[in-house]
């Protein structure tokens, strides 16, 4: 690691502020890590490496550096967000290579607060995926290169996990933010509706998608999100012991989870309860019929999306994908089966404060072209993230949490879920989580 890149990104908006460095001196030591690592990661489709360096030179002249929360931290945006000057491809050849006049609100927040914007990441095509490769190269896991970084904020997530930047902005559609965080090694949180400006593609995915930080520590994660949010979180009224619940199961018939996460979510659940949690196993009432209606909100986005855009330009994937959504966009519009899913919920989250269970079924699919596979095969593909969709459905907070390793080294993770509104009490146990099992914060390969 060279002075600054790997850094967290507290760390570096204090010396910032202390003029210990300037803004300049930062983003250029990011910029070269970019320069010298991310060929074999595939993290960023564009790299701003000369308007970064401009923006940096502003940023460095201003009088309000102590004011700014963020001053001088590099960031990576999901390119699917405006970033003013830069076209937002979505993953995709079919979408016009036309420059955003303006920023989208979230990154109009981070760069008000001091960020600067060293590029976009790559994503799967319109971010229907949960592994990240197209028509702009493959994103690898920086902690397994033979793995996916999964999806589809799958380069965003790369780049921190490999120290290219310390925080990056995702969104999470049927679990975008929390798969990839999961893969990678990274903490983060897909806040409940309306805490974070959406805006996504046509619709945020009927209200599915939101926008949320990606970073290696929990304080991080809570600066970056408080940013977004415009505000700081309220602190919520916590009781000395939350009531924990533990899940192992899947919530989709037919998918297995493996050992190594549910030995995370036992081992976890220990760390808890000695953290004097009230902490026992119970099974959310999931419907039979949840795999339907993700598979027709999920399709149903993606036709959406593709309206307008020319299908000889797609990937097959895609095209399948979106031809199969336009029969549920209408019924999708209309609620079907969210209300129903929160009404069946509800009673679980009364007698509990928090869910606690693997954040994915098993290990990401190897790294490849999969968006030259056929779309049954990138479905089985998929597979591997059963526990991520039941949330956006719902619309309440869930997070990815590191914790343990795989056989391979690579990172394991928990997920945890908690009622509207209770954003602050997840983060909480996400600290209680970090202090009594700290994580690696970046990949060993990445200190090349």
């Amino acid at each position: 690691m060279t002075e600054w890149a790997g850094r967290t990104a507290a760390e570096i908006a204090a010396a910032v502020r202390a003029k210990e460095v300037t803004p300049r001196e930062v983003v250029a030591e990011h910029l070269a890590r970019i320069e010298r690592i991310d060929g074999r990661i595939g993290a960023f489709r564009k790299v701003r490496a000369q308007a970064a360096l401009a923006e940096a030179d502003e940023l460095g002249a201003r009088t309000d550096l102590a004011e700014l929360p963020l001053a001088g931290v590099p960031l990576a945006v999901k390119d699917n967000l405006a970033v003013r000057g830069e076209s937002h491809r979505d993953g995709s050849a079919a979408t016009p290579d036309t420059p955003a006049a303006r920023d989208h609100v979230t990154v109009a927040r981070l760069r008000a607060a001091g960020a600067v914007v060293v590029g976009l990441t790559n994503v799967p095509e319109l971010c229907v995926f949960g592994t990240t490769e197209g028509a702009y190269g493959t994103t690898r896991n920086p902690w397994d290169l033979s793995r996916t970084a999964g999806g589809s904020s799958g380069g965003s997530a790369a780049a921190v996990a490999a120290g290219l930047v310390p925080l990056a902005l995702g969104n999470d559609g049927m679990g975008s933010l929390r798969i990839p965080a999961a893969n990678c090694g990274l903490v983060t949180l897909k806040p409940g509706h309306g805490v974070v400006p959406a805006g996504i593609g046509n619709g945020d995915w009927f209200g599915m998608s939101e926008n949320g930080p990606l970073a290696t520590t929990v304080e991080d994660l809570r600066l970056m999100l408080d940013v977004l949010a415009d505000a700081a979180l309220p602190p919520a009224p916590r009781p000395v012991s939350l009531r924990v619940a533990v899940a192992l199961r899947s919530p989709l018939p037919g998918v297995s989870v493996s050992r190594p996460y549910t030995t995370a979510v036992r081992e976890a659940a220990g760390a808890l309860a000695r953290a004097g949690h009230q902490v026992r196993r119970a099974e959310p009432p999931y419907p039979p019929s949840l795999a339907l209606t993700a598979m027709r909100h999920w399709t149903a986005g993606t036709a959406v999306d593709a309206e307008g855009l020319d299908p000889a330009r797609l990937a097959r994937r895609t095209r399948v994908h979106a031809a199969l959504g336009r029969r549920f966009v209408a019924p999708v519009r209309a609620g079907d089966g969210r209300e129903r899913l929160r009404a069946r919920l509800t009673p679980f989250f009364t007698e509990h404060d928090v869910l606690l269970g693997p954040a994915l079924a098993r290990r990401s699919p190897t790294a490849g072209p999969w968006h030259e596979r056929g779309w049954l095969r990138n479905i089985l593909a998929n597979a591997y993230t059963p526990f991520t969709p039941p949330w956006n459905l719902t619309g309440w907070p869930a997070m990815s949490v590191p914790f343990g390793t795989l056989p391979s080294g690579a990172p394991c993770a928990v997920q945890l879920v908690g009622r509207p509104g209770t954003e602050d009490v997840l983060l909480g146990l996400a600290a209680e989580l970090e202090k009594r099992h700290p994580w690696r914060r970046t990949a060993p390969m990445a200190g090349l």
